[in-house]
Formats: C-alpha cells, structure tokens, sequence
C-alpha cells in the first residue's frame, strides 16, 4: 500500500515505514503530524482524488529537524570586476510514516 500526499509544495509517494524528509513543519520532535492532501491511494487498485482524495489521511511522526547540505550561488559577470558568494542551507523536518488510513 502506498500514498501520495502533497506538503510543501512537493509530493512524495510514501508508504508505511518510510522516512522522509519534507520542508520545514515547525514540529518539535516526537509529536504526530497528519498529512490531508491526499492526492493518490493505492491498496490494491488506485484511487485518484480530485484533487484530493475523501476521508484519506497520512500520520507520521516528526523525527528530526535539520538543515540540508550548503549549496553555493555564485554570480560572476565579466570585464567589471562584480563577483558575489552566497551559500543557502534549506531547512527540513524528517518523518517516519506510521499509518496510511484510506
């Protein structure tokens, strides 16, 4: 059985037992979090919501809170002597699916 559910923006096919990390929730860790934009069901035959589908939920428990990996923006432009370094880290909440209730 798997879902696909939709939060930040993204969407992630998950199934139970599944860690994952997903866009920063302000969650501290431990705590239940449920996901409501289902958008796919599939536990024997699929069910396509439109757009989500009714009555199907995600729980998942917050694990971490982290920072990704530094990437670096660099921006050059030739003949005038302008060059700029920044770095980003995005923030992520790591989950571990506990139950996909459809």
């Amino acid at each position: 059985m798997y879902a696909i559910i939709a939060t930040g923006g993204k969407q992630y096919k998950v199934t139970e037992g599944d860690i994952i990390n997903v866009e920063k929730l302000g969650v501290e860790a431990g705590q239940t979090v449920t996901f409501d934009q289902v958008l796919a069901v599939n536990n024997g035959q699929l069910s396509i919501g439109c757009p989500t589908v009714a009555g199907a939920t995600v729980s998942a428990t917050v694990v971490k809170e982290g920072k990704g990996k530094k990437v670096i923006v660099y921006k050059y432009k030739r003949k005038t002597g302008y060059h700029k370094k920044n770095g980003h880290r995005q923030q992520y909440t790591q989950v571990k699916i506990d139950k996909i209730n459809a």
